[in-house]
């Protein structure tokens, strides 16, 4: 163990004893606060809450109360303890505090992320928990293949409990400060009743291998804390001051560590905004920050309110959609800054026309024909809650022109998934394209090692062939053999039978020569195939046939619902065009032509994502129930998760200084299907005299253009241009659009409701009566008995009273057979 006598943290904190008894020095960065902001930074104390809202300065007044203590002479450098987020924010508090002293702050060693104070920590300590001070911390492929290693010890079966789930699972038991021994009763379920084993081992082998994970890192040290209160207690000591910046966004483990620190003086300053809990996915507990007053009886709340950043309408209409959620400690932001333009909000028919609206916008603010000056592509952005989402906004600006940025992850055809998926169609377009066949030949996993693939390769090389053709002979002949060899037979096959397929229902269309070699045989239909299959229906086919949809269906991770949704995205995407080289072609040209560097860029990112940013002008697309809020979330975690959906919501409003802008489609499509979207129920929350509506009439009321004149929108748009334009067929133009003009002389869309003072005609229900009947593909025929939002009560013939989405079910008499 270290000798404490000899340490020379100690003596610096003897050192620093004279220091404490010189006289205060004059304090004029103090003049720069507001009150509020000057009681947060004078009360040195005492715990304190500083409850600081979005662009209210928090960052200021933070860094100001460690120059305080500093200038006061109430600590030294290496007696405040400041834990951040992330490095870059420690290396901005660390500036910021020796603007305010006067120069470079010199010290502060104990200013950094959990990560990296728990890391110095650990190694002082590490042979208390079997370690040597040397270990290795492991990154995450290191963490998977020793995890991957255990699973194939126990043979269990990896395709169905992946490494990547057990390491998740064994995240958040870290996360909430569980070892093996401490695990609840409620996790032994965990992985197929093995998680609680296996994590045990895991623990094992990382002790042989003097190595740690992420999640140990602070789990080690809050052991020590518990378990020697000796060292414990000089820590308490030491740190004379606690400071944690982003308090709402830290885990139970977090959590533990700081109480453990903090309970002999006291003297510990959260800041964060509960409101702005937004990570809980990732073990983010909202619940530290919401009883901070009962861990520290008598802690001295403030609340920064004062806003910076925004104008009064963005500010008050992010508080109306905020103030609906219950558990939250409640402040009202407010502004000196006067004017500024509302908060606007506009419905289109699908999400295409949304994309080309919002780039349309977005030029119109960077050419400054709105009537404002001109607002360059930079300081724009596209905030969106589903990463699917970027798709029709990057195919938009390509299209036109328009330099973007994606942040937070790579652009929607750069993404993994896509890039397989495309890989595939490219094999069945072209079987000599070498560089695709060998992206997917083994994805998903078929069998083939290196050295099978090596043997391709040899062979196509040697021979003069394509690695398809090599394949096919290789298997042919038994140079690849099992398990392997029958996967990679049966994936020639297919491939065949999809080209085939292609080639077979494009022959009513010969003029479409780039699809179909004139110099090969004119296919015959493949067997088991009645009719021409799309490409759209034949996209769907290869991946659903080729096990890759199948792949991120059994996958267990936290990120594959999300590349299932960019897959039906990419399916989406394959609409507006005639065949699959075509899109092909499209793709391959708009990336290559997107080479060119521009100073000037809109950004499209996730609003998970863009927590801690703002810009002047922001685009909040997609406010519909089920995307936004999500469903998965709201299903996973019920009222927990929507309150989280709704703090998203308040995140995404208030990055925005002048501009902001919330859209949503009527219609959005997936897979082929088009879907009925109901706006989101934040959009209710929305205060109506801090909303300009810009929705036509009718877009959920009927016949596109009529009157609706019962309705707020209605009301509010009177006098506006957009009811010649939206009367105007070509101005909506989009499929959305085409879809609801052939439909609407078979049967009109039922009007909205107008409960909850709604700014818009919101509520629409499903294009239904009472009492019609319908069909459902797997239930059968059946009578509609009530509706429920998009849901439906339907008393069906065979199968007694279910419940359905309305999407799923047509009119009987629209049956076709």
């Amino acid at each position: 163990m270290t000798d404490w006598e000899d340490d020379p943290f100690e003596a610096a904190a003897e050192q620093s004893l004279s220091a404490r008894a010189m006289a205060a020095r004059p304090a004029p960065y103090l003049d720069d606060l507001n009150p509020e902001q000057r009681r947060a930074v004078e009360t040195l104390d005492g715990p304190v809450l500083m409850l600081a809202g979005a662009g209210t300065g928090k960052t200021k007044a933070l860094t100001t109360r460690i120059a305080h203590l500093l200038n006061t002479g109430r600590a030294q450098p290496n007696e405040i303890l400041a834990v951040t987020f992330t490095n870059k924010a420690a290396r901005e508090m660390k500036n910021r505090v020796g603007r305010h002293v006067g120069g470079v702050i010199e010290g502060m060693p104990w200013l950094g992320t959990f990560h990296s104070l728990c890391n110095r920590l650990l190694r002082r300590h590490a042979e208390i928990v079997d370690l040597k001070s040397n270990f290795t911390i492991l990154d995450t492929d290191d963490q998977i293949r020793l995890l991957k290693q255990l699973i194939q010890a126990e043979n269990i079966d990896e395709k169905r409990w992946p490494p990547r789930l057990l390491a998740s699972i064994i995240d958040n038991w870290k996360n909430r400060g569980w070892t093996p021994d401490k695990l609840p009763a409620s996790e032994a379920g965990a992985f197929n009743h093995r998680g609680p084993e296996l994590y045990d081992a895991y623990q094992k082998r990382l002790i042989t291998l003097n190595a740690v994970d992420f999640g140990d890192l602070l789990l080690h040290v809050l052991t020590i804390f518990q378990t020697c209160p000796d060292i414990l207690e000089k820590y308490q000591r030491w740190f004379r001051y606690i400071l944690v910046d982003e308090y709402q966004d830290t885990n139970v483990a977090q959590y533990l560590w700081l109480r453990l620190l903090a309970q002999g003086h006291r003297n510990i300053c959260c800041v964060g905004d509960d409101d702005q809990s937004i990570y809980g996915w990732r073990g983010a507990e909202v619940g530290n920050i919401l009883r901070f007053e009962k861990d520290f009886p008598g802690a001295t709340v403030i609340r920064l309110e004062q806003n910076y950043r925004s104008t009064s309408h963005i500010l008050a209409a992010a508080s109306g959609v905020i103030a609906a959620n219950e558990d939250r400690l409640g402040k009202t932001l407010w502004t000196e800054a006067e004017g500024g333009e509302k908060v606007r909000l506009i419905g289109h028919w699908d999400g295409d026309e949304e994309a080309r609206w919002i780039g349309e916008e977005v030029e119109a603010y960077q050419r400054g024909t709105r009537g404002l000056d001109p607002i360059g592509l930079n300081e724009q952005a596209i905030l969106v809650r589903a990463s699917f989402q970027m798709r029709a906004f990057e195919d938009r600006f390509l299209t036109i022109g328009m330099p973007y940025r994606v942040i937070g992850g790579p652009r929607f055809y750069e993404r993994m998934e896509i890039r397989d998926a495309m890989a595939y169609f490219r094999v069945v377009v072209s079987p000599d394209d070498d560089l695709a066949f060998e992206r997917i030949v083994n994805t998903p996993k078929r069998g083939l090692g290196d050295k099978a693939l090596a043997t391709i390769n040899s062979f196509a090389r040697e021979n003069g062939v394509s690695m398809m053709d090599a394949a096919r002979t290789v298997v042919a002949d038994g140079g690849i053999k099992g398990k392997g060899g029958k996967n990679l037979d049966e994936l020639i096959r297919g491939f065949d039978r999809w080209r085939a397929i292609m080639r077979w229902s494009a022959q009513p269309g010969l003029q479409d020569d780039d699809v179909i070699d004139v110099d090969e045989p004119m296919p015959e239909r493949p067997a088991g195939l009645d009719a021409p299959l799309s490409h759209i229906e034949l996209a769907e086919l290869v991946l659903e046939d080729s096990g890759y949809t199948a792949h991120w269906q059994n996958d267990k991770t936290p990120e594959a619902p999300g590349r299932l949704e960019n897959l039906k995205e990419l399916i989406r995407a394959l609409e507006e065009f005639e065949n699959l080289q075509g899109f092909l072609e499209h793709v391959a040209l708009v990336m290559s032509n997107d080479t060119e560097d521009s100073a000037e860029k809109v950004t499209i990112m996730t609003l998970h994502a863009a927590k801690g940013l703002e810009f002047p002008v922001v685009f909040l697309p997609g406010w519909e129930d089920g995307l936004f809020p999500s469903q998965r979330s709201m299903d996973e975690t019920g009222l927990k998760g929507l309150e989280e959906e709704r703090r998203l919501a308040y995140v995404g409003i208030t990055r925005a200084e002048r501009h902001c802008t919330i859209s949503f489609a009527a219609n959005r499509q997936t897979y082929g299907q088009w879907n009925s979207q109901m706006p989101s129920r934040f959009i209710d929350e929305l205060p109506q005299e801090h909303v300009d509506v810009l929705t036509p009439p009718g877009l959920y009321g009927g016949g596109f253009g009529a009157a609706a004149t019962a309705s707020p929108a209605a009301q509010m748009m009177r006098g506006s241009d957009l009811m010649e334009k939206a009367s105007k067929a070509d101005v909506y133009n989009s499929p959305g659009w085409a879809r609801l003009q052939k439909n609407s002389g078979r049967r009109s869309m039922r009007a909205p409701s107008e409960a909850r003072n709604m700014v818009i005609d919101a509520a629409a229900t499903p294009a239904f009566e009472l009492g019609e009947r319908v069909f459902h593909q797997k239930f059968g025929y059946g009578t509609i008995a009530a509706f429920e939002g998009d849901k439906l009560t339907i008393d069906f013939e065979k199968a007694g009273q279910k419940k359905v989405v309305a999407s799923y079910v047509t009119a009987a008499n629209e049956v076709p057979f």
